[in-house]
């Protein structure tokens, strides 16, 4: 917690140093002499809703401010990612228990030990550090790793947890550079080797007598497509980028909406970071990260949402018939590397396995219980994983951050090539728009699996973009882009790329629709599908940035009424025809799926009156919800509409609800029986029954969940017995909507859902999240100016004290 008396001592000084930021004349500019002593230090201005702007000297100074403010309001949940990455949760919290997504799937602390200490123990981030730019992170990057250390270490020394969560925990301990270095590497392999963690700790070569056993093709086809597909995801988001032909003044205006999760290691986290003359950006970063991750600066704006791109594939090993851990590569045997591992368990002997790494990545058995891959005396699979070798996430943050334009985006990308699973939206003061999907991929062309595809991979690549490769043959290799950093990758001109369009947009499908009017065509399967059905948010998206690009003269408060519309894209097409096959239903009855019948008359009305909104104060919504839910489990897609999708009109299709599908009548019945089970009237407005408790209080919640296709995404937590949805799982994040004036001070307004801290006795626990309930914004306070004239300024030096 920040101490008053520091503050105070300090304040003065600080205004003084700051001031030399103002505008010409505004203030003298006295000599900023540092802490006695020669430590880090850096002076963070906090700005209401506990924002801290964080002014340092150089980029170890500034990654001290940013260790130090994130361990202030976020001290337990990135002390908890560090236990993770150093492979110690067994021995704090046992084996069994959850680790939480934060950081890898693995489904046990075990699992997830296994595989972090087998990097630690291989050196793996070590190797990655040694690499010299651009395939390893630049100088700049090291030093914010070294500075956040250093801050991090030194608020725990000069502060006392207060956090429930970890207060007086031993796991709470100083951290090292390698420790950030450890957790940015967990964060870029999130989607290739963190999605197999369990298969990769859990593989074992078959016994002696064991059966041959096979993937079966279809199963698994199906079973990658649903793992890599957004819907049900717990990482999305919405974004985008209007031209400078469709806003009030010519400049361009960005709308970021990421859905990420509410609790754990995955929040965003805002901050101004600024190095005078050198950097002065604002935004996000997901915890324990050491730049901005989507944020502006006074030229550029940027969001990012997850992409379609499959950043792994798999290789297919023809295994030696004498020892499974031998493989052949034309006709050669090449014997797997074993990684043996031990991990310290709480209260029980230390637990020994082994891992076996080949030449393409670690042995695979499964990507989640859903998608086996058996390992058996003739085959084996292999994760190839790129952004294994890739650190660079941090240096393409700090290029965008010093980004003047689009196109300076754009060199970033090209330059650092660090991005592993995410787009990226931006718009410029100049008036320009962006949409890129500049990820780090592995380098699977179309014709490299029509030419390389086992059997199992002719089926997965089509169906999922998940490439199975023959791994017995050399031609089968990856090869190279003569611009990618790295071997194995696609370089940036392979990448799918809209500039300039009057709008682009995102909602975590492919590419191809980027501007309804301006298809993206051409890129290979790995990156995602052209010409397929797209989800309803990604329809309903399309539909509102479209019409708003029509209607022209956007100005940033479109933004903000488009983020909190709360329209309802499945009720438009359906909600009317719902109402009328249920008073149509005889005798006002459906049958539930335990048998009973069940009186609908009261639903027909409340869904005919519904204004197709889920705002907290809708009537009906709750209903709908319950009953859409109900029925996209029970109808198949292709089932559900009588008119069906057509690639020549991509948005409106398809429509037109079958009412008369098995299953329909069941839906109705079974949601109607269940709200009224739980007392909750069919009416009732939707923000009694969809909220979160903070501080004792209930906080209404508006926005939908995924089937819906409402903009503004929540995924919340059903609970009967408590009266509905009860807490938010994850959704609407850190959202910004940023354009610019005359002036060289962006005009963006913000909000972070669940707040800067996830300490109860922190003022900035819930304070946004009441904003949010509220449909309230951040102004946002980016020139000194601003920052200075902020009625709630806090000023704290901070340093190390040797």
């Amino acid at each position: 917690m920040r101490t008053r008396t520091r503050r105070l001592a300090a304040a003065a000084v600080t205004l003084l140093t700051a001031a030399a930021l103002l505008p010409a004349g505004a203030a003298a500019a006295p000599r900023d002499t540092g802490p006695s002593g020669g430590g880090l230090h850096a002076t963070v201005r906090y700005t209401q809703y506990g924002i801290p702007h964080i002014l340092a000297k150089d980029y170890a100074n500034l990654g001290f401010g940013t260790g130090w403010a994130q361990a202030s309001d976020q001290v337990c949940t990135l002390a908890d990612g560090y236990v993770t990455v150093r492979g110690e949760r067994s021995r704090h919290f046992g084996p069994d228990a959850s680790p939480g997504s934060a950081l890898s799937s693995a489904s046990t602390n075990l699992g997830s030990d296994l595989y972090f200490r087998g990097v630690r123990e291989a050196g793996t981030v070590e190797k990655l550090l040694r690499q010299p730019a651009p395939a390893g992170p630049s100088r700049r990057a090291k030093e914010l790793m070294r500075g956040f250390a250093a801050g991090y270490n030194a608020w725990l020394k000069q502060n006392r947890v207060t956090d429930p969560a970890c207060a007086k925990a031993d796991w709470v301990r100083p951290i090292t550079a390698l420790d950030v270095a450890r957790h940015g590497f967990a964060v870029q392999v999130l989607g290739g080797q963190g999605r197999g963690v369990d298969g990769i700790t859990a593989a074992r070569p078959p016994g002696a007598t064991g059966q041959d056993r096979t993937a079966d093709p279809r199963k698994t086809a199906e079973a990658a497509r649903e793992l890599f597909s957004a819907q049900d995801a717990d990482m999305g988001s919405n974004a985008v980028a209007f031209h400078g032909r469709t806003t009030a003044n010519g400049k361009g205006l960005l709308l970021g909406n990421p859905h990420y999760p509410w609790q754990g290691g995955r929040r965003f986290w805002q901050s101004q970071q600024t190095i005078p003359g050198e950097l002065n950006v604002s935004g996000g970063s997901l915890l324990g990260t050491t730049a901005v991750n989507i944020g502006f600066n006074g030229h550029v704006a940027w969001s990012h949402t997850v992409a379609t791109g499959v950043p792994l594939n798999l290789h297919q090993l023809t295994l030696d018939p004498a020892d499974p851990t031998t493989y052949l590569v034309d006709g050669k045997p090449h014997r797997m590397t074993k990684r043996t591992v031990t991990v310290p368990v709480k209260g029980g002997a230390p637990v020994t396995r082994t891992q076996w790494w080949t030449r393409y990545g670690p042995v695979v058995t499964d990507l989640g219980p859903q998608l086996p891959l058996p390992w058996s005396a003739t085959t084996a699979y292999a994760l190839n994983d790129p952004n294994a070798s890739n650190l660079r996430g941090s240096d393409t943050g700090l290029g965008f951050g010093k980004a003047r334009s689009t196109a300076g985006i754009l060199k970033a990308l090209r330059d650092t090539q660090g991005l592993p699973w995410v787009n990226t939206v931006a718009a410029d003061r100049h008036g320009h728009s962006l949409l890129t999907q500049s990820q780090v991929l592995p380098r699977v062309t179309d014709e490299l699996a029509q030419r390389c595809s086992t059997a199992l991979g002719k089926v997965t690549y089509p169906a999922s973009g998940v490439a199975v490769l023959d791994g017995s043959r050399g031609a089968c290799a990856l090869g190279s882009d003569k611009d990618a950093v790295q071997p194995g990758i696609f370089g940036p001109s392979r990448m799918p790329t809209l500039k300039n369009a009057p709008y682009v947009e995102n909602s975590n499908d492919s590419a191809w629709l980027t501007n309804a009017d301006r298809p993206l065509t051409g890129y290979e399967r790995i990156f995602g599908t052209i010409g397929t059905q797209r989800s309803l948010r990604t329809r309903g998206a399309v539909e509102d940035v479209a019409a708003m690009a029509e209607r022209g003269r956007l100005t940033v408060a479109d933004l903000q009424r488009q983020q909190f519309a709360n329209r309802v894209p499945a009720a438009d097409l359906a909600a009317d025809d719902t109402a009328k096959a249920c008073a149509a239903l005889p005798g006002s009855t459906a049958t539930g799926s335990d048998g009973e019948a069940v009186d609908v008359r009261r639903a027909c009305e409340v869904l005919a009156r519904w204004d197709h909104r889920m705002d907290t104060g809708s009537r009906g919504a709750l209903l709908f919800d319950r009953f859409w839910r109900k029925l996209t489990k029970v109808v198949a897609n292709e089932r559900r509409w009588k008119v069906p999708f057509s690639a020549a009109d991509p948005v409106r299709t398809p429509h037109t609800l079958d009412t008369s599908a098995p299953g329909f009548a069941t839906a109705l019945a079974d949601a109607v029986a269940e709200l009224e089970a739980a007392g909750i009237a069919l009416d009732a407005p939707l923000g009694e029954n969809q909220y979160v408790v903070r501080g004792g209080k209930r906080l209404p919640v508006h926005g939908g969940t995924e089937s819906l296709g409402v903009w503004n995404k929540i995924e919340p937590t059903w609970d009967t017995k408590a009266g509905g949805y009860t807490e938010v799982a994850h959704g609407s994040s850190h959202i910004q909507a940023v354009g610019w004036g005359e002036d060289r001070c962006p005009k963006a307004r913000t909000l972070l859902t669940y707040s800067q801290s996830s300490n109860p006795d922190s003022p900035h626990y819930s304070d946004q999240t009441r904003l949010y309930a509220k449909e309230r914004w951040v102004t946002s306070r980016f020139c000194e100016k601003d920052i200075y004239r902020d009625p709630a300024l806090e000023v704290v030096r901070v340093r190390e004290r040797r």
